[in-house]
């Protein structure tokens, strides 16, 4: 009885430790899993978004994108002191005329969006530089509420981390403006056969109005609607003016008008 006692005993002892050492992987690998998602959701993301502020981004998962779907593609990164006001004035009126007071968005636009999108799944405007920003800079180019949800996060931080001149002068250098090309100085020499610090206002308002689809709209034979949409931007960049809504950007810009 007592060699079978102190056996039972053993076998209780060593089916403990094994249960134990189950429990201490399990705790080992929740652990693992925690910190990988804070490194992912809060880390990673503060870190790339700091170093972008002071370095110029590589690439972007749509420039990924383009070069392997299209072949090649034209980037050259300008200081927004290389870019005429022209543009800053442009991309401000038809893109985000709230860019230089709101922290990332703009509100009233959301709940407009939202009222026209009621009956559908789709998400369309509203989306401020800041978002467009974060957007271009870290997502691909797909429209689903997942994410618009990072997308919103990432604004956040790229507003608390970055002042509004390096929001517009990294959207103005990573945006696409036209197939394989991507920022202002790409799309000035392109479409114009000059530096982006000499784009006047038309062609700055051309530049404006081909955003909402580089791909087909061309700046340089514009068509019917590059055409109207680029008087309504050149009189919106009137008021921008006037109304000093590039007051965040411009008042300290080197280039001159």
């Amino acid at each position: 009885m007592g060699i079978m006692s102190e056996r039972i005993a053993q076998r209780a002892q060593a089916s403990g430790r094994a249960r134990s050492s189950v429990r201490r992987r399990r705790r080992s690998w929740l652990r693992r899993i925690v910190l990988l998602t804070v490194g992912v959701v809060f880390v990673i993301p503060v870190l790339l978004i700091v170093l972008f502020r002071f370095v110029p981004p590589p690439i972007t998962p749509l420039m990924l994108g383009a070069w392997i779907g299209e072949g090649a593609i034209s980037q050259t990164w300008a200081p927004l002191s290389a870019i005429s006001p022209n543009l800053v004035r442009a991309v401000i009126a038809s893109e985000d005329a709230k860019f230089c007071s709101h922290h990332g968005f703009d509100w009233d636009a959301i709940d407009k969006a939202i009222e026209r999108n009621a009956t559908g799944a789709n998400l369309h405007g509203a989306s401020t530089i800041s978002q467009q920003t974060a957007k271009n800079l870290f997502l691909p180019p797909d429209r689903t509420w997942t994410r618009k949800g990072i997308e919103a996060y990432l604004t956040v931080l790229i507003e608390a981390l970055w002042p509004k001149r390096r929001i517009l002068e990294t959207y103005l250098n990573i945006i696409e403006w036209g197939p394989g090309r991507f920022g202002a100085e790409a799309a000035a020499q392109a479409d114009f056969k000059k530096p982006a610090a000499k784009l006047s206002v038309i062609e700055a308002a051309r530049l404006a109005a081909v955003l909402p689809n580089p791909k087909e709209y061309s700046a340089v034979k514009p068509g019917p609607y590059v055409t109207r949409q680029a008087e309504v931007v050149a009189a919106r960049m009137g008021e921008v003016r006037r109304d000093n809504l590039d007051g965040c950007i411009l008042r300290q810009s080197a280039v001159k008008d």
